[in-house]
């Protein structure tokens, strides 16, 4: 081999030997954990277990709560068999324990931790990958949407998409993650509204690893390892909205609107059931964010659209005239990269590294993708007489959105039939809408809009959860997104206008807002 070949040939494999070693290194995190010098290495969970049950009727009352915690740790590690090095230890103030074994300290809290690559290492750093491919989603949003719209538009879309993303961090770090999590500290409406201040974590080793992120599976990680997860998700909202809105929309005004819609919208929607809020106490059940996520996001979408108004030349005397898209290799790269991200979306929100709900996350999200898929390429078939690839591509999308509230409690089964459903709706969606001269050039509203509804009362009719709370849910998030962001929309386009002129509209926004083009030639 020459020089030159083997320098191409290092170059082109590099990144793949760097995916593997990720991957190496993130297995290997999960050894059992260190133990502590003075820690027995016969730890016998079962009687400890035993113990503390027969201790609980005889407990002082503020002490049941712990020891129920305790109990309840202790059980997930004998039903799936994870070792624990030792047992419980006082904290600091002497008001709780911590399983330092789980854990892998070598102390309580308030001492010098040796963390041991343990369940808590390596559910923080699964938070962490999660966080990273929900990063690359943003990326499969700004292909299938640049794919799916005119190529003299192109630049602008890529240049919502980085902006949307980049003030998504921002905002959530200054003021999102305190209002989507007011921890009980409702400052002006009790469980419904809380305007919280900038991200500042506990400090600690490895920077905000507050123990109150655990022990235990539920919520298993570092304070930034949470942030970091949480604002990938914050972004979203307003890259639904881009797509709706493409090819028409003034900069300006649509980032204005972003802005406020991520700043603000999302995390108050979002506190009403992640945050502890009045959903959560009705036992609202939404995994991933069907509603909070993707409803909000398409009903938002929705409005804008209603407020902005068609593509010129779209809607005729003689019906409608599609507008082809300009790369359909670009929207199907997009809708690759958005499902590969989804298993960060759904399996991170695990919010641990359990094993078994992580690999049952990731089974029920790709079927239920790939169930979509087979809906809408059987619907569009029947409808258009043809098999549409933007349908089928859509198909994806909407069965991975319908299972993305319910992926944690449905069976393979029930994912078929989630996931085709989704797939049948967007295509009708689809076309209702088109028909209602609502014009969407990606299929944003219906994706995300119908099928995050469709999901979330999937945990009703396959998960067991109450219906009407799952209704009552959907559609109050729903109704806020959709008037929160018509308010917003509107009030712009009262004053410094929401639409391009129909002269730049022909010309395209590359040249017309940015003095750029994407193709040269």
């Amino acid at each position: 081999m020459n020089t030159k070949l083997a320098k191409t040939t290092i170059l082109r494999t590099a990144p793949f030997k760097f995916l593997l070693l990720a991957v190496a290194l993130f297995f290997s995190y999960s050894s059992p954990a260190l133990a502590d010098e003075n820690a027995s290495d016969d730890f016998d969970i079962a009687s400890e277990l035993q113990a503390l049950e027969a201790s609980l009727p005889s407990a002082k009352e503020e002490d049941k709560e712990g020891i129920e915690g305790q109990i309840s740790t202790l059980q997930y590690a004998l039903d799936n068999g994870i070792p624990l090095s030792s047992g419980f230890t006082e904290d600091e103030d002497g008001a709780g324990d911590i399983l330092a074994g789980y854990l892998g300290l070598s102390g309580g809290v308030g001492t010098e931790y040796e963390y041991g690559f343990d369940f808590y290492t390596t559910s923080t750093l699964w938070t962490c990958i999660a966080a990273a491919l929900v990063f690359l989603m943003h990326l499969g949003f700004a292909t299938l949407e640049s794919g799916l719209c005119q190529k003299k538009n192109v630049v602008n879309v890529l240049f919502k998409n980085v902006f949307i993303i980049s003030i998504g961090v921002v905002t959530y770090a200054l003021i999102g993650f305190n209002t989507h999590y007011p921890l009980g500290d409702w400052s002006i409406v009790e469980n419904w509204l809380s305007i919280g201040g900038p991200f500042n974590p506990p400090d600690g080793d490895f920077g905000g690893s507050d123990l109150s992120y655990g022990p235990g599976v539920d919520l298993c990680m570092t304070g930034y390892g949470d942030f970091i997860f949480q604002a990938m998700f914050a972004a979203t909202g307003a890259t639904i909205v881009s797509g709706a809105v493409a090819e028409r929309v003034k900069l300006s005004s649509f980032m204005i609107f972003a802005v406020v819609f991520v700043a603000l919208a999302y995390p108050i929607a979002g506190s009403w059931h992640w945050g502890g809020g009045w959903l959560a106490s009705m036992d609202f059940k939404d995994f991933a964010g069907s509603t909070v996520v993707h409803a909000f996001g398409g009903f938002g979408a929705l409005a804008c659209v209603l407020v902005l108004g068609p593509r010129k030349g779209k809607y005729t005397e003689n019906g409608i005239k599609p507008i082809p898209a300009h790369s359909f290799p670009l929207a199907a790269i997009g809708v690759f990269l958005l499902m590969f991200g989804w298993y960060g979306f759904n399996g991170g929100s695990v919010l641990s590294a359990d094993p078994g709900n992580v690999s049952l996350v990731f089974t029920t999200t790709t079927i239920a993708a790939g169930a979509g898929a087979l809906g809408a390429i059987l619907a569009s078939w029947l409808l258009l007489k043809k098999p549409d690839l933007s349908m089928g591509l859509n198909g994806i999308l909407a069965g991975l959105v319908g299972i993305t509230a319910n992926a944690d409690i449905v069976t393979i089964f029930d994912s078929i039939l989630i996931g085709g459903i989704a797939g049948g709706l967007v295509v009708f969606s689809i076309i209702f809408l088109d028909k209602a001269k609502i014009d969407d050039p990606v299929g944003a509203i219906s994706v995300h809009g119908v099928c995050g509804i469709w999901g979330t009362l999937a945990c009703a009719i396959f998960g067991g959860s109450d219906f009407m709370v799952q209704l009552i849910g959907a559609v109050t998030v729903s109704v806020f997104a959709f008037v929160f962001a018509y308010v917003v929309f509107a009030a712009l386009k009262a004053t410094i206008g929401v639409r391009v002129s129909e002269e730049e509209e022909e010309r395209g926004l590359d040249i017309c807002e940015h003095g750029q083009e994407s193709y040269t030639s």
